[in-house]
């Protein structure tokens, strides 16, 4: 099931219809965690490992997104970072920024009959480890730009000074966390290797990120 959107002739391009009647407001376009862990997103075997990837490779900031995509062996294919605008809390707003990085750094599975791959998301904010309605937009966000570029919607997690939490499934750990974020973005690095994972690095909003490579 999807929510949010209206399908269009090209499943490939985003809808420009706005959000239906339902979910008018941004308090409408939020998931809470009972509806996340009832949701069936699949666990993380190695959720450190992926974390402490995701960190080393973009080193993010406070306020700062990162959405990778994982193959099913929990291998990184493709991730991206980029910045959240000082925008109200809407999830409709967190999906369209998601889905324009995956179309910017892996193509669609909508062909696919059943997904293969997992998109995760790793959002680095201020405040307590436990769920906000920041959280839950986001949450809504991710499994709506999953279900539009035909990948599994799969983790959700936090980094804040108190360390990184998975949400729904009461997994975290101390390091890295928010309090050790640097405070420049580094500029991507190309390496040799025609499987290594496409990974792009963003600062100033939503926008195309500026400097990018193949890792």
């Amino acid at each position: 099931m999807t929510f949010g959107f209206t399908p269009s002739a090209d499943p490939t391009r985003l809808a420009s219809v706005s959000p239906p009647a339902d979910a008018s407001t941004p308090l409408g376009r939020l998931l809470e965690p009972a509806e996340w862990s009832a949701a069936g997103i699949p666990l993380l075997r190695n959720p450190r490992e992926v974390v402490r990837g995701l960190y080393e490779r973009h080193r993010p900031m406070r306020e700062t997104a990162v959405v990778a995509v994982l193959d099913q062996e929990e291998r990184l294919k493709a991730s991206a970072s980029f910045a959240r605008r000082s925008t109200p809390v809407d999830g409709w707003v967190f999906r369209n920024a998601l889905l324009a990085q995956l179309r910017r750094v892996i193509p669609h599975d909508l062909r696919r009959r059943t997904p293969v791959r997992t998109a995760v998301l790793l959002y680095c904010r201020d405040g307590a480890e436990s769920w906000t309605e920041e959280d839950g937009a986001w949450m809504w966000g991710l499994r709506d730009a999953c279900t539009l570029h035909g990948l599994r919607c799969g983790a959700y997690i936090t980094l804040t000074a108190g360390g990184w939490q998975v949400l729904g499934e009461g997994r975290g750990g101390r390091q890295p966390s928010a309090s050790r974020v640097s405070t420049v973005t580094p500029v991507a690095n190309g390496a040799n290797g025609a499987d290594a994972p496409y990974t792009a690095n963003g600062h100033g909003g939503m926008e195309l990120l500026r400097r990018a490579a193949s890792l």
